[in-house]
């Protein structure tokens, strides 16, 4: 029997990452499971050896069987607590080791690909898929091997004692076993069906967690309890049919077929014992045996099914978290010499929808940009294009004469920093969100927190202050500060904001761009929609993009004298 999973080479660093550190600990509890299983073929012979003694009336005999049970018993009960003890030692750390690489792997992703990506997907594939992996490829690996020992073992031991009982076992166990292979398959399918249920439902509950403030302010109560209800029922329907055809293949494997063994063994063994052919303690010995025989059968289809299942779990992990990872290429240092250059850019989502049209631009090292203009007219998508989201653009765009398509996507992270309208801060200290858990020198962190605005929060709350879940405990002002210091902290020479104030008042949001438009030595590109006369004269030069293109640009002055489009935006602003 083939224990040997099938590998794609996705998935193989996952089957390897069970075992990395690991394999002693495998191979320890493989040996114990051989020195364990002949437990239950010596107990067999055991109430044979005692049904014979009790025959015989011979009391030397029973003391020596007795003194045999009890040490029987006592290394029974030190080897099975090895044999557990390393199991769960071994089965804890595989999974420690699973979860990680995938996280590893996850992390790996670039920002836009991942904000593509359903993450309920991801929360499902690490709970409830690593229960599956845990029970049914891991512990069941163990089981698989002790019950096929279990097997041949009790098997062996009929044809000792008696062929011909032996082979009427293994005739009357067909029918047991046939049972378990067709409708084993079945289940595999219906284990499936249940993990991409559950992933559904995950997908649905985290959407109206989410969006519980909307679902609130809409009084939409009702139509997200109809929601969850569907997506509840839906996966308690696929657990009902997994479960339910779980106890169809017991019910036939075990009640029915292993019956039939059973008291056919019995009867025949009767048969044989008053012929005289064999002892009542052998007729024992043989109805014991056939549980170690049904046992298996009964048990390995269904597990190899089970195993398949979690096969097919792991082969999905691999699946997802090896869609859209980040673009290898070449390293590049993190400075800016000469300029971020997009000549004659055009970009869509979709074929013949261009969202960017001939979109040429240089932005300097050290100056500060803004890009404005209307809903859809794509802002976003552009600075989504600088941060290499997408290498499906026509044109080019570089980075000091070099073609962002050939740029490791690390390295361009190490180069720019992006800051969006929401921030997410960890349920952790001020201090741990701008360091984003790295250590830094206290001076290094000071600076940031001066530059970034920073300094009054701390002195008023500590840089030890919890933040909550999400940042609740802070303002949205002081959440992009936090932003902000975390960039500063990076010492990225180049930050991008996408409509980084949109949502906070005016006055906290002309702080905000305020003081990042007087930090030194970096290069801003700011998205905004905000027109204030006092900010937009501080930037070098304003991009006005209207349907995809380029309809002006120049310094505040310039285009307020042109009287252009940027003159009409800033005056309906007004």
């Amino acid at each position: 029997m083939n224990l040997k999973p099938k590998k794609s080479p996705a998935a193989r660093q996952y089957y390897q990452s069970f075992y990395q550190g690991n394999r002693l600990r495998f191979v320890l509890a493989l040996l114990l499971i051989i020195l364990s299983f002949p437990q239950n073929l010596i107990g067999s012979w055991l109430l044979g050896e005692v049904i014979d003694v009790v025959a015989a009336r011979d009391l030397e005999w029973l003391w020596r069987t007795l003194v045999f049970a009890i040490v029987f018993l006592a290394a029974v009960f030190v080897i099975d607590l090895a044999m557990y003890r390393t199991k769960s030692t071994f089965v804890h750390r595989a999974l420690a080791q699973y979860k990680s690489l995938a996280f590893r792997n996850l992390s790996e992703k670039s920002i836009s690909a991942f904000s593509r990506e359903n993450t309920g997907r991801y929360i499902s594939v690490l709970t409830n898929d690593v229960s599956s992996v845990e029970e049914n490829y891991l512990k069941r690996t163990f089981l698989l091997v002790y019950y096929i020992l279990l097997f041949f073992g009790a098997l062996g031991m009929m044809f000792w004692y008696s062929p011909i009982l032996a082979v009427a076992t293994i005739v009357l166990a067909l029918f047991p076993l046939a049972a378990s292979l067709l409708l084993g398959k079945e289940l595999a399918v219906r284990e499936k069906a249940v993990s991409d249920k559950n992933e559904g439902f995950v997908a649905q509950l985290k959407d109206l967690l989410s969006g519980f403030s909307v679902i609130k302010s809409f009084k939409a109560e009702g139509e997200a309890q109809r929601m969850f209800d569907a997506a509840n029922r839906d996966v308690e329907e696929g657990k009902r049919r997994r479960f339910w055809w779980e106890c169809l293949l017991t019910a036939v494997s075990q009640s029915l077929c292993s019956e039939a063994l059973q008291f056919g063994i019995f009867f025949l063994g009767a048969f044989l014992a008053i012929r005289g052919d064999i002892t009542a303690g052998t007729v024992l010995i043989f109805v014991n045996l056939c549980n170690f025989v049904i046992m298996p059968i009964n048990i390995i289809p269904q597990y190899l099914a089970s195993r398949k299942a979690a096969q097919a779990l792991i082969e999905k992990l691999a699946q997802v978290t090896e869609e859209n990872t980040g673009r290898s290429g070449e390293a590049i240092l993190p400075v800016l010499n000469e300029a971020i250059s997009l000549d004659h850019v055009t970009f869509g989502y979709e074929p013949d929808k261009p969202v960017l049209q001939d979109i040429s631009l240089r932005l300097e090292p050290g100056k500060k940009y803004a890009i404005v203009g209307g809903s859809g007219s794509g802002k976003s998508t552009l600075l989504n294009l600088l941060m290499g989201a997408y290498d499906g653009y026509g044109g080019s765009i570089s980075i000091d004469g070099r073609e962002l398509r050939e740029v490791a996507t690390d390295s361009l992270y190490d180069l720019m920093s992006l800051i969006g309208q929401n921030v997410f801060l960890f349920d952790d200290t001020i201090r741990r969100n701008i360091t984003m858990f790295r250590e830094f020198p206290d001076g290094q962190v000071n600076e940031a927190v001066k530059r970034s605005g920073l300094s009054e929060l701390l002195s008023r709350r500590g840089e030890n202050y919890r933040c909550g879940e999400n940042g609740v405990g802070l303002s949205g002002g002081e959440r992009q500060r936090v932003s902000i210091a975390r960039c500063l902290l990076r010492g990225a020479p180049v930050l991008l904001l996408d409509e980084a104030t949109a949502s906070l008042d005016n006055q906290t949001a002309f702080a905000v761009t305020d003081a990042i438009l007087h930090l030194d030595g970096l290069t801003r590109v700011v998205v905004t929609h905000r027109l204030d006369e006092a900010l937009m004269s501080q930037y070098d030069e304003i991009i006005v993009m209207r349907n995809g293109k380029i309809q002006e640009r120049g310094s505040f002055g310039q285009l307020m004298e042109q009287k252009g489009i940027f003159y009409s935006l800033c005056t309906l602003a007004a």
